[in-house]
Order: C-alpha cells, then structure tokens, then sequence
C-alpha cells in the first residue's frame, strides 16, 4: 500500500467514531462568505453536505447571500446599507432579496447538491409559513430611540414539521432565510439568526456557522478554539465581538444556551472545511459551548 493510500485510509479510520456519535442527529449549517461565492469551494460545500447525509446525519442548510444581494442592488441603481450588522430593507430592496435569495441563490445551492449526489430540496420561511416572523426595529444612540430599518424580521417561532419531514425521507433543506408575517408580508431575517433558531428548535446536535475568518478572534488577532456562553459574552462586554460578527455570535451563543450541544464558527474559506470540523480531530474554528 502507498503512503498516500495509507493516509487515506487512517482518516477514514478517525472519522469512525465522530460518525458513530453524531448517527441520526441533525446538523444546521449556516453556508456564506467566500465558500458561497469561490467555484472550487462551492463543489467541496456541496460534496461534504452529500457525505454527511450518505454516513447518517442530517444536514439542514440554512443560507446567506449578502454578495449576490448587492451586485443585483447595484445593477438596478440601489446601494446596500447596514446598520448594526442588519441589511437596511425598503420595498425594492425587498423584492431583490426575494428574487436573489429565493430564487438564485437557493435553486444554484439545490441544484449543485443534487449533481453530487444528494437528494435537496429548496425553501424560503414562506413555504407552509414555517419561519413567522414580525417587523425588528433596532435600538439606537444614547436615548435608546427605536430604528426602522425596513421589512427587516425578527423570528416569532419556526414550525419544525416540514424540515423533520424532509429529513425522515432523506431530502437535504436548503432554506432561504426569508420569513412571513401575520398579513402574509415577506421580511428579511439575517441568516445566522434563523440558523441558530432553527437550530434551537430542531433539536440540533450541532450549529455550524460558515465565515470569512478562522473563528472568533481576541483583539491580537488570535484565534479562541473553545469558549463557554459566560466567555462569549466578557467578548461582547469589552467590544472583541463587534460590527457584522454581532449577529452571528448572538445566534451561536443563544443556541449554545438553548439546548444546541455546541455551536462551531469556521472558517468557509478552508476546502472541506465542513468535514474537518464533524468528522477529525483537527477542527477549524472556534467552538461554543453552554458550559
């Protein structure tokens, strides 16, 4: 046997007992950042999503879209604004978010899982109204004045039925982070908060949230691979965790707190990042636990 099959096979080996443990659990991957967005690292999204179910967990993709979102914006003469790591959303913005993330970003996601092998299946927060959802107005400044940022939502509750369905007939949801008021209006829901909800109320093993950096990072630079909730939340207190990471960090540690056994924040920009972080014992980010 060659040294390079020898290799193989012992990672094969390693991944026994991750697969062993996490049989049957479900897994909600919050996919964004360069691995949406670079060719090579959508394949190796796609391929390691299949993998996962094929050995017997069951991955729910909940997806981002921020870099299509924009480039339709700028083709029809808008510019994207955030406050507070939210995407400020008028009635234009809103049409663009719908057509981009319920339509292309979601069917290219379904469809690249599908030419590799898995059986996908696409959704927005609409479908069955499975993800209820309200108007978010923000706080802001020293008077604590309230910010409308447009149809952007906060999540009431996320009926489980449909994603359980889904799953129990081996299909892979892939969810656009679009959800529906009590009027039927559409809202836009940043897509690391329906992820952590999401992962909350499926029950989920774990959360993992794919970004552009190695993890949560201390103001060094360097990387924190383990953290509990009361850690997190001494990185939010001193200003560490700030900007665009508010969100995702907020969603991890409430899932954290919520029953999720652990949250991972990785870095998408790693090929197969996905599976290093199941199923070795390397990891490639920062994990979070309640405790």
């Amino acid at each position: 046997m060659t040294t390079a099959a020898s290799e193989k096979a012992l990672i094969l080996a390693e991944a026994l007992p991750y697969i062993r443990r996490f049989y049957g659990k479900t897994i909600v991957i919050k996919y964004g950042g360069n691995a949406m967005t670079d060719e090579k690292l959508k394949e190796d999204f796609a391929k390691d999503v299949v993998m996962l179910k094929l050995v017997g967990l069951n991955p729910v993709v909940v997806h981002g879209g921020g870099p299509q979102i924009n480039e339709m914006l700028e083709r029809v003469g808008k510019h994207g604004e955030f406050i507070q790591g939210m995407r400020v959303t008028d009635q234009e913005t809103m049409d663009v978010v719908e057509m981009v993330l319920g339509g292309q970003v979601n069917k290219e996601i379904v469809s690249l899982i599908n030419q590799h092998g898995g059986k996908a299946v696409g959704l927005t927060g609409k479908d069955g109204h499975f993800i209820r959802a309200h108007k978010l107005f923000l706080k802001g400044g020293d008077e604590g004045d309230l910010i409308d940022i447009g149809r952007v939502g906060e999540i009431d509750d996320i009926d489980p039925s449909l994603v359980s369905l889904l799953d129990s007939q081996d299909f892979i949801p892939v969810i656009a982070p679009i959800g529906v008021g009590s009027d039927g209006e559409a809202y836009n829901i940043n897509a690391d908060l329906v992820a952590g909800k999401l992962a909350e109320t499926l029950k989920a093993e774990k959360l993992i949230l794919m970004t552009n950096t190695p993890g949560v990072l201390d103001k060094q630079g360097k990387l924190l691979t383990g953290l509990s909730a009361a850690e997190v939340d001494a990185l939010f207190a001193d200003g560490t965790i700030h900007g665009g990471m508010l969100p995702k960090i907020s969603s991890a540690l409430d899932a954290a707190k919520n029953g999720v056994n652990s949250v991972h924040i990785i870095d998408g920009r790693v090929a197969h990042a996905l599976l290093l972080e199941i199923l070795t014992d390397a990891g490639v980010g920062t994990m979070i636990r309640a405790q």
